[in-house]
C-alpha cells in the first residue's frame, strides 16, 4: 500500500512540474461590455503581454465600433500593446473555426517564442473552447453552393430543415446553437456529406486535451463577474454611446456601400442586423435601440450560459470582481510575487 500512495504522490508532483514549466497563456473571458478588452490591455503592458481576439466578429476589417474592436484602448507609439486576429479578412471573405484556430495557434507561438506572455481575450466561447481544450476540427469543408442557398434562409427555416433530416440531433442543441445560422448551416453541411459524422460535427466529442491528449500550455482563465443588471447597464449605455458618439449607423452604411449586402449584414447578427433593419426602414430609430438592447442582453445571458456549461465539464474559470484582484492571481500565476 505504501509503495502505490508513493507512486500516486510522485505521478501527481511530476503532472505539477510539467504544468510549471509548460509555456503560459492568459485568458480572459466574460460576457459582451463586462470589460475585456480594457483588463487585457492593462494586463498586457504590466506583464509585456500581447493580445490574441477570441471574437467572432472582430476579425473583420472595417466592422470596428459594433464589434467592439476599442483600438483606441491598445495605445499608440511605443506605449501600444500589439494584437493578433483583429482586421485580418473582409466581411466578404469565409472565415470559420478551423481557420481562427491556426491563426490562433500560430500567434501563440510566435508571443512566446518572443519572450513574452500570450493574453487570449474574447467572449466566443467556441474560438476559447477551440484553443483552450485543443479541438480536432471535422475534416469536412464547405460547398459553397449550397451555402449560398443555405445563408438565405431564415433561423428558423435552417433548423426546421436540420430538424427534418436529423432530428434527434436538432432537438439536443442549446439555444445557442438554435438562433445560430452559421451553425446550423455548418450542422447541414456534414450531414449532407456523412449523415453519421454529425453526432460529432465541428466541436462535439473532439479530441480535447482535457482527455486523452496533454495540453501543450499552462492555461489560466480569468472571468470578469457582473451581474445581469449591471450587463444590462452596461449594454444600454454602450449602445446609445456608439450611436451618439461613435457613428455606429454610419459603419453599417459605408459597410453597405463597399458592397456587403443586407443579407451578409443581417448574419453578423446584433447591431449589424438591427442598424440594417433601421437603415431599410423596416425598424424605427426608437425600435432599432429598443429591439437591440434586448438582444444584446439575450446574447450576454448565452455567452454566460456557455461558460457555465465549460465549467460543468471541468474547465476551471477564475471569476473577478474587480481589476486589482486580476492582477493579483496573474502575478501569483506567473510567480512574480516572490
Amino acid at each position: 500500500m505504501a509503495s502505490r500512495n508513493t507512486l500516486i504522490k510522485t505521478k501527481k508532483l511530476s503532472a505539477k512540474i510539467i504544468k510549471k514549466n509548460k509555456p503560459k497563456v492568459l485568458v480572459i473571458l466574460g460576457p459582451t461590455a463586462s470589460g475585456k478588452t480594457r483588463l487585457a490591455v492593462d494586463l498586457a503592458r504590466k506583464l509585456k503581454g500581447e493580445i490574441i481576439s477570441a471574437d467572432s466578429r472582430q476579425v473583420f476589417r472595417g466592422m470596428d465600433i459594433g464589434t467592439g474592436k476599442d483600438l483606441k484602448e491598445y495605445g499608440t507609439g511605443k506605449n501600444k500593446v500589439s494584437y493578433h486576429l483583429i482586421d485580418v479578412v473582409s466581411p466578404n471573405e469565409e472565415f470559420n473555426l478551423a481557420k481562427y484556430q491556426k491563426l490562433a495557434n500560430e500567434a501563440i507561438k510566435k508571443i512566446i517564442s518572443s519572450g513574452r506572455l500570450p493574453i487570449l481575450v474574447g467572449g466566443t466561447g467556441l474560438y476559447l473552447q477551440a484553443i483552450v481544450d485543443g479541438y480536432k476540427l471535422s475534416p469536412y469543408k464547405p460547398d459553397l453552393k449550397e451555402r449560398a442557398r443555405l445563408e438565405k434562409m431564415s433561423v428558423q427555416e435552417l433548423f426546421n430543415l436540420l430538424e427534418k433530416k436529423k432530428s434527434d440531433f436538432a432537438h439536443k442543441l442549446n439555444n445557442s446553437d438554435k438562433n445560430n445560422p452559421r451553425r446550423l448551416i455548418r450542422y447541414l453541411e456534414i450531414i449532407s456529406q456523412d449523415n453519421k459524422k454529425i453526432n460529432k460535427t465541428d466541436k462535439v466529442k473532439e479530441e480535447s486535451f482535457n482527455s486523452k491528449k496533454i495540453a501543450p500550455y499552462n492555461f489560466l482563465l480569468l472571468g470578469l463577474n457582473k451581474s445581469d443588471e449591471e450587463i444590462r447597464r452596461l449594454i444600454n449605455k454602450r449602445i446609445i454611446d456608439r450611436l451618439e458618439n461613435e457613428g455606429m449607423v454610419s459603419e453599417v452604411e459605408r459597410l453597405h456601400e463597399g458592397g456587403i449586402d443586407w443579407l451578409k449584414l443581417n448574419s453578423f447578427g446584433l447591431e449589424y442586423r438591427f442598424i440594417s433593419f433601421f437603415l431599410q426602414a423596416k425598424l424605427s430609430y426608437d425600435e432599432m435601440i429598443e429591439k437591440l438592447g434586448i438582444a444584446s442582453y439575450r446574447f450576454a445571458k448565452r455567452q454566460k450560459t456557455w461558460f457555465r456549461r465549460w465549467e460543468k465539464q471541468g474547465r476551471k474559470i477564475e471569476w473577478l470582481n474587480d481589476f486589482q484582484e486580476a492582477e493579483g492571481k496573474v502575478k501569483e500565476w506567473l510567480n512574480l510575487n516572490k
